[in-house]
């Protein structure tokens, strides 16, 4: 079991940037693919993007464009780039591995998630 930090949320205004961070506590981090997702108050949790072992990443439509994903294996770290913030986007931002690219499941490791808010 891989235990994951994230880490880099805060406050910005509508239109600033931020880019939180999941560390993973173990080597095996790496062979993992990666998913960030995101709970608003009173939402459903969503899926905002995946990152494949090899980088290759998926977004939702609502961050598309505007949220970029990577990961740096030496450091066990998976970045969300997050430009262009509006205050839709704030919320608890959450990483998980592993994730199943082939059925879309999330993976039984949660970080503590990191709080994301964006004034108008």
């Amino acid at each position: 079991q891989v235990q994951l930090v994230e880490s880099g949320g805060g406050l910005v205004q509508a239109g600033g940037s931020l880019r939180p961070s999941c560390v993973g506590s173990e080597s095996t981090f790496r062979i993992y693919a990666i998913a960030w997702y995101r709970r608003a108050p009173g939402k459903q949790r969503e899926l905002v993007g995946t990152i494949s072992i090899g980088g290759r990443t998926n977004y939702a439509d609502s961050v598309k464009g505007r949220f970029t994903m990577s990961r740096e294996n030496s450091k066990n770290t998976v970045y969300l780039q997050m430009n262009n913030l509006t205050p839709e986007d704030t919320a608890v931002y959450y990483c998980n591995a592993p994730f199943s690219l082939a059925t879309g499941r999330a993976g039984d490791n949660w970080g503590q998630g990191t709080q994301v808010t964006v004034s108008s």
